[in-house]
């Protein structure tokens, strides 16, 4: 497995362990599609959550954050959309969150979570 592919799969676990402990129930991971893939789709009080995990060992090339743009927001959107039909389950809400990890190696993860972004 490459590197990337490495801190990819960490982040994803830290986050799915993140939200864990704060109450969601982890519905999909990794869900594909012809339209591309969403990571994590959890749930919580009746709502849908549709989670992108970007995760970077550092912060040399920007914060995780910072990789999200308008057209992957709305590539998740559809993304989304396509779940939802596909699965038939039926939420009072949903919403697209983003979660961003900072994993250097050898320390603690920093994970922080941006609720309701789209």
């Amino acid at each position: 497995m490459a590197r990337k592919d490495e801190v990819g799969r960490r982040g994803e676990d830290c986050a799915a362990e993140y939200l864990a402990r704060a109450g969601y129930t982890l519905l999909e991971r990794n869900w594909r599609c012809s339209q591309g893939e969403i990571d994590l789709v959890v749930a919580k009080d009746g709502d849908i959550v549709f989670v992108e995990v970007k995760t970077r060992s550092g912060t040399g090339y920007g914060h995780p954050f910072e990789a999200i743009t308008v057209a992957k927001l709305a590539r998740l959107r559809r993304l989304a959309g396509a779940w939802c039909e596909q699965s038939g389950l039926r939420a009072r809400r949903i919403r697209i969150d983003v979660i961003a990890v900072i994993a250097p190696t050898g320390h603690e993860p920093v994970v922080e979570h941006l609720e309701g972004v789209f």
